[in-house]
């Protein structure tokens, strides 16, 4: 598809329903979940319009598959220049696939017009307090729909339970869990035996984590996800507030992207003595975000096996949460927490969700 096809939006073709943002994994499966939806009976909204860094490509169902890959194959400057006239308002619903800030600070001023957002993004509410408080804000003020189910645990109702839980008048004590995909991948599969960057490189090369395998392993999107949890909670942590234990070595944090593959077996030793020893106590490994009175830490703990949070399989989530009614025993939610089908789905879950 050429670019020519690209054009900035207006007011002149403002008149839209529903528009992605994102055109890599989790968007292209949107758009392959929408369209086996169409002619269901769901009520389903049309796509009018992808864009990317790159433009912005109004679309029909018989074009969307095309303006998806032309967006995704495209060359030339990531600007997001169209962003600048943008005209997102009342009726209209944003979808969020993108993994920019640039996009998440915009998400309050789309909702202060009227629009819908939903999103998979952690970064509009999993950074910085003020951006949050400005969500929060904003969606308060109307009558919009801020959908936010795929930030964390991938569509698993963790978000949907916090919230049930204080609308019942019930108080969250603590919050504990597995909320790496990438990681439960990892530590369910590492025996200890073979090396632990074999490992990483085979999650990697499965699409489980980043193609910066670092991204994953220095627990920062884990940390994006407990702040999401604790404030949601009622917990206003700010993203320094969360001490952070990575897994990556500071010479390997500080290799450029293409020394990282080679430079991966100065993880083994290390890993290699943390699993001996979870294993002489017959404790398992897990990568662990907790809150806890009002404090949260991200980093890998040694669990017995009889632990609430020691199980799961693949890429599973695993998440406990302690309140006035789950005191002595938490609820526990777990599922699938990776993957663009399941984020994609809990994209649409939460597009289905608005009304009017």
């Amino acid at each position: 598809m050429s670019l020519a096809r690209v054009i900035p939006m207006t007011n002149a073709n403002a008149a839209l329903r529903m528009t992605l943002l994102g055109t890599g994994t989790v968007g292209s499966a949107f758009v392959e979940r929408l369209a086996a939806l169409q002619g269901t009976a769901l009520r389903v909204p049309a796509l009018a319009a992808i864009a990317n860094s790159r433009g912005f490509v109004p679309v029909d169902f018989a074009s969307q598959r095309e303006a998806l890959d032309g967006l995704r194959d495209a060359t030339g400057p990531r600007d997001g220049a169209w962003m600048g006239d943008d005209s997102f308002g009342r009726g209209d619903i944003v979808v969020d696939a993108t993994a920019s800030a640039v996009v998440a600070d915009r998400h309050g001023e789309w909702l202060r017009r009227g629009a819908h957002v939903v999103t998979a993004c952690k970064i509009g509410q999993g950074s910085d307090l003020a951006r949050w408080s400005g969500i929060q804000s904003a969606r308060r003020a109307g009558a919009t729909h801020y959908g936010d189910s795929a930030t964390v645990g991938a569509g698993l109702p963790l978000l949907r339970s916090i919230r049930m839980l204080k609308e019942g008048g019930d108080r969250v004590h603590a919050i504990a869990g597995v909320l790496s995909g990438s990681l439960a991948w990892l530590f369910n599969h590492y025996d200890g035996m073979r090396p632990f960057s074999g490992f990483v490189r085979e999650a990697r090369d499965a699409g489980y984590t980043e193609p910066d395998p670092r991204d994953d392993l220095s627990g920062e999107d884990v940390r994006r996800k407990i702040l999401i949890l604790a404030r949601t909670a009622g917990v206003e942590l700010e993203s320094a507030d969360v001490a952070v234990q990575s897994l990556v070595p500071e010479a390997l944090a500080a290799l450029p992207v293409g020394d990282v593959d080679a430079a991966l077996p100065a993880m083994d030793e290390p890993l290699r003595q943390r699993f001996a020893d979870a294993h002489r106590n017959g404790e398992v490994l897990k990568f662990i975000a907790r809150l806890e009175n009002g404090r949260a830490r991200v980093g890998l703990e040694s669990l017995p096996s009889d632990h609430p949070l020691a199980g799961g399989a693949g890429t599973d989530n695993r998440v406990a949460i302690w309140s006035d009614r789950y005191n002595t025993q938490p609820l526990v939610i777990q599922g699938p927490g990776a993957g663009a089908e399941v984020t994609a789905a809990a994209l649409l879950d939460d597009v289905l969700a608005i009304r009017g």
